[in-house]
């Protein structure tokens, strides 16, 4: 057992060597097929076949009808009520997305944060953001601060 940082080392069998295959039958990992089984594309070299390819037969995937559409250009926000800013901030405190981010409010800002009109809002704070509801904003007036978007 090491007793310096400089004398560490891995446990003996720990780190077993590389096979090297198709280095003649003596090296005991195959002349021939080197551990590749007979003939097949499998066994063949620079094959990789895509995940859930089935050997030509129609894939699982396919026999399934598509349903839907997904708008590749729409955005996502991280959302937030009004409510939580009641609670996490103090007043008069400036409220940013990397603040809602530090205190774990959102987890990924994404395309932004919006801010949305559930709950009660009585401190008034200075909120900057991407997006704010209607009712957000009304809120956020009423109780005196202002809503700013970024």
């Amino acid at each position: 057992m090491a007793k310096n940082l400089n004398d560490l080392r891995p446990a003996p069998g720990a780190k077993p060597r590389k096979k090297r295959v198709g280095r003649g039958y003596g090296s005991g990992h195959g002349g021939h097929e080197s551990g590749r089984g007979t003939k097949g594309q499998k066994a063949r070299a620079g094959v990789r076949m895509r995940p859930g390819y089935e050997g030509g037969q129609t894939p699982l995937w396919m026999h399934f009808p598509k349903r839907g559409f997904h708008n590749p250009l729409a955005k996502d926000y991280a959302v937030v009520n009004v409510g939580l800013l009641e609670k996490h901030f103090s007043p008069g405190e400036e409220v940013t997305p990397e603040k809602l981010w530090e205190k774990r409010l959102v987890r990924d800002i994404k395309d932004g944060v919006k801010i949305l009109g559930g709950g009660e809002l009585r401190k008034s704070l200075i909120v900057r953001a991407h997006k704010f509801s209607r009712t957000a904003k009304e809120k956020i007036a009423a109780a005196g601060g202002r809503a700013e978007e970024v």
